[in-house]
């Protein structure tokens, strides 16, 4: 395998690789509970959201520049107390996985979080993605819920799964 390199992926160079690997995962996966194929405009917004709220937007390159997998964060619930916790996802290109790419991203997602003063990861993983479970317990998440039948794709009910880390910061967490 060829040399790798973390990066922070912007819109001008890594819109039309993530949208790629979006809209793979949308029509042949439940990783995301969509079903219409993203566009560059709703990466440009998506990009515009990530940079208004300070989420770092992660990937893997390979020595030539092209994306392997990205990861990012963002809002949990959009209510003040919920300010030190966010929602993160991972993506993998279809090419690329069973590399531990995954684990990388999460991991550079993980120090990102600590460095942003989170206090409390989330992920929303459909109960059958086993690879992904596997992954974030290993990370050392909890399963902390399931919510049972809350997506419909592919002519089946989805159950959520919400798998939780907790992270020793901020070292000073104030109201307001």
């Amino acid at each position: 395998m060829s040399e790798q390199s973390v990066v922070s992926c912007d819109f001008e160079r890594h819109a039309d690789a993530i949208l790629e690997i979006f809209n793979d995962a949308i029509v042949s996966s439940t990783a995301l509970y969509e079903y219409q194929q993203r566009t560059r405009q709703f990466m440009a917004g998506w990009f515009d959201a990530k940079r208004a709220g300070g989420f770092p937007v992660i990937g893997i390159e390979d020595g030539t520049g092209t994306l392997l997998a990205f990861g990012s964060y963002g809002t949990f619930r959009a209510f003040p107390a919920f300010k030190y916790t966010v929602e993160h996802s991972v993506y993998v290109h279809k090419d690329h996985r069973g590399h531990g790419l995954g684990r990388a991203v999460m991991q550079e997602l993980i120090a990102a979080a600590r460095k942003n003063d989170v206090h409390a990861m989330i992920g929303g993983i459909d109960a059958t993605n086993t690879g992904s479970i596997a992954l974030h317990e290993q990370l050392g998440f909890r399963h902390v819920g399931t919510l049972p039948q809350v997506g419909f794709k592919f002519g089946r009910w989805l159950d959520l799964a919400f798998y939780q880390l907790l992270l020793d910061t901020p070292g000073h967490p104030i109201d307001g």
